[in-house]
């Protein structure tokens, strides 16, 4: 609700309150949203600890992400007098009925997660997604050590 309500403000460009709002909101729940994000209609945080979605990102319907999520920016262009460009979309679109599982981190203001993907834990993306697209990490090769065996070495 926090979140809706300085999105509004930060549309009719009133100053620093919808940040203040939305600053309030992180430090209560852990979960960081820009008041100029754009969200679609049933979206869904579950366990929101960690989070972050930048101001230029686009999110649509029925998406749903875990915690420690990021929809990020690389970071900000420099024009010819090395002045930082602003204004200019920096964070990824979401299309509808995406599922972004724990720790993903999906960057960039061209990157386009097409709708029905799915994007697995511990992904780190930086180009888009055709629709339907599932993304998921290889497991990373275990070693486990049984009690018995870590006291004979």
């Amino acid at each position: 609700m926090v979140y809706r309500l300085a999105h509004v403000l930060h549309k009719m460009r009133v100053p620093l309150m919808p940040r203040i709002m939305t600053e309030h909101a992180h430090h209560r729940t852990g979960i960081d949203i820009h008041p100029g994000t754009i969200i679609g209609s049933r979206f869904f945080i579950d366990h929101g600890t960690g989070v972050v979605l930048g101001g230029t990102a686009i999110i649509g319907n029925n998406v749903k992400i875990y915690q420690g999520v990021t929809l990020g920016a690389f970071s900000f262009d420099k024009d010819a007098t090395g002045q930082l460009v602003r204004d200019k979309k920096r964070h990824p679109t979401i299309e509808d009925d995406v599922v972004i599982y724990a720790g993903a981190t999906i960057l960039g203001g061209e990157t386009v997660i097409g709708r029905g993907s799915v994007i697995g834990g511990n992904v780190w993306l930086t180009h888009s997604v055709p629709p339907g697209t599932r993304v998921l990490q290889d497991s990373p090769n275990l070693r486990i050590i049984p009690p018995d065996a870590a006291a004979a070495s």
